[in-house]
């Protein structure tokens, strides 16, 4: 089904199409994984809120198969309605946190801190009670125990450990990385749309399944964007990488064989 024209612009042809379909902003926001401020900045015709260039079209055509309207003649009508702006051309804030879908993500962590602290207290309650009176027990014991008579003690005086330590061992060395190229992991722990273009080639451009995984050969650079910064997990070389951000954050980060050890994980 086509787009119509609608008075209240494309975000309001969005806006009917999902009502008639009788879905909730929160339903597509869950089946999609694009965010929820995301969604609505679209059915406000807001595009400044969204990622721009492939992004922004990928959250239109999400957008469209969710409601039953026609994905590439919506997406046709959407640069139509904005045809001046960076819809195409790709936005310069796509990095930028989406403050509402920040706080909903601390407030449900905050959630899950009282929920273990709540957990956790009874335990740390039982460990303490034990520790403090279970250690007294044992020394009760010990006092009540016969000594052992001194020839007994004699024939087992115990063996010196140093008999018995084994040689210092070196330190592990430090891990070694090719210096004529850089092998970057992309595992998706979330449904993410994913850009890569690898020396100044795009080689990635589509949603990946959660659990998927690419591999990418970079020489020189490589831009990797993702719509779900904390969907991704990445390793190069074979080495763990810091996380790309947060959950719902669309990001952009470049990688070089000159600055790819600044983006490791602290060991």
């Amino acid at each position: 089904m086509a787009p119509e024209r609608n008075p209240g612009g494309f975000g309001g042809t969005l806006r009917e199409a999902r009502e008639r379909k009788g879905v909730s902003l929160r339903q597509i926001a869950n089946t999609t994984k694009i965010s929820m401020s995301a969604l609505e900045a679209l059915e406000r015709n807001d595009i400044s809120r969204l990622p721009g260039g492939i992004f922004s079209r990928a959250f239109v055509r999400a957008y469209a198969g969710e409601v039953g309207l026609e994905p590439e003649e919506t997406i046709r009508d959407f640069i139509a309605h904005f045809p001046n702006d960076s819809v195409t051309a790709g936005h310069p804030n796509a990095a930028r946190i989406e403050d509402s879908e920040a706080l909903d993500s601390d407030r449900r962590m905050a959630a899950t801190i009282l929920r273990l602290v709540a957990v956790a207290l009874p335990i740390a309650g039982i460990v303490l009670y034990f520790g403090m009176f279970g250690g007294r027990a044992l020394d009760d014991q010990a006092e009540q125990r016969p000594a052992v008579p001194a020839r007994a003690a004699a024939d087992t005086l115990p063996i010196s450990a140093h008999a018995f330590e084994a040689p210092p061992t070196a330190p592990p060395p430090a891990p070694t990385f090719p210096a004529d190229r850089l092998t970057v992991g992309v595992s998706a722990t979330a449904l993410c749309w994913v850009s890569a273009i690898v020396d100044g080639q795009r080689v990635l451009a589509r949603l990946l399944q959660a659990g998927e995984r690419q591999e990418l050969d970079v020489r020189r650079e490589l831009v990797l964007t993702a719509g779900d910064a904390g969907g991704l997990v990445l390793t190069l070389n074979g080495a763990a990488a810091r996380p790309l951000g947060r959950s719902g954050q669309v990001i952009t980060t470049r990688l070089t064989l000159a600055n790819f050890k600044d983006h490791l994980a602290a060991p």
